[in-house]
């Protein structure tokens, strides 16, 4: 049997964490997390610290379900991620939250369909959105560090072999993964020999 991992949120500085801290404590948590974060804010080093830290077959407590994910999403997705870990979740003041009974198994396995659904969707929204934009002629993901221009100054610079690739980069303004890249492309069309 695992250990109680508890993990406790406010919002402000102003709110006191004693409520949920001596609740948390009460119900025999090995140890405990802390933020004082706005449950919007995507950043929380208490919980990644948590997450980092809880073991398998450990159970994470929290006061509330809300303290613990920014949104519904946010919530489904770390309690499936959890499940997927073998650790069980406990709210103390939602019943339905407890992987310790078989009502808690219950909607915990619910709550890993939910993620997996909820997943699915934004995949075919996203795919959806990217079809559109290739039916009107623009295509998705970042626009390409090297403009054609670039493209043959750097071509000029690796052919004639007169300058590193670190400063064809600096001169172009772009990382040198992005001249490398554009180097093994040249030699996979046979229009590269030199290699460095």
């Amino acid at each position: 049997m695992g250990k109680y991992i508890g993990y406790i949120r406010v919002s402000t500085d102003k709110q006191n964490l004693e409520l949920q801290e001596d609740s948390l404590t009460a119900a025999g948590c090995y140890k405990i997390f802390k933020d004082i974060a706005s449950g919007a804010k995507s950043e929380r080093p208490g919980l990644s610290e948590c997450l980092d830290y809880i073991r398998e077959e450990d159970t994470l407590v929290v006061w509330k379900s809300d303290r613990l994910g920014r949104s519904t999403v946010d919530l489904l997705n770390i309690i499936d991620d959890l499940r997927q870990r073998n650790i069980g979740f406990k709210s103390l003041t939602e019943d339905i939250f407890d992987t310790t009974s078989s009502n808690g198994r219950l909607v915990f396995g619910m709550f890993a369909l939910l993620a997996e659904h909820e997943r699915d969707r934004i995949r075919e929204r996203t795919m959806a959105g990217l079809a559109s934009a290739r039916a009107r002629g623009r295509k998705g993901g970042r626009p390409n560090a090297l403009t054609d221009e670039k493209k043959s100054i750097a071509f000029e610079a690796l052919q004639n072999k007169n300058k590193p690739v670190k400063e064809i980069a600096k001169a172009l303004g772009v990382g040198e993964a992005t001249v490398y890249r554009y180097q093994r492309d040249l030699k996979e069309q046979g229009k590269l020999i030199w290699t460095k």
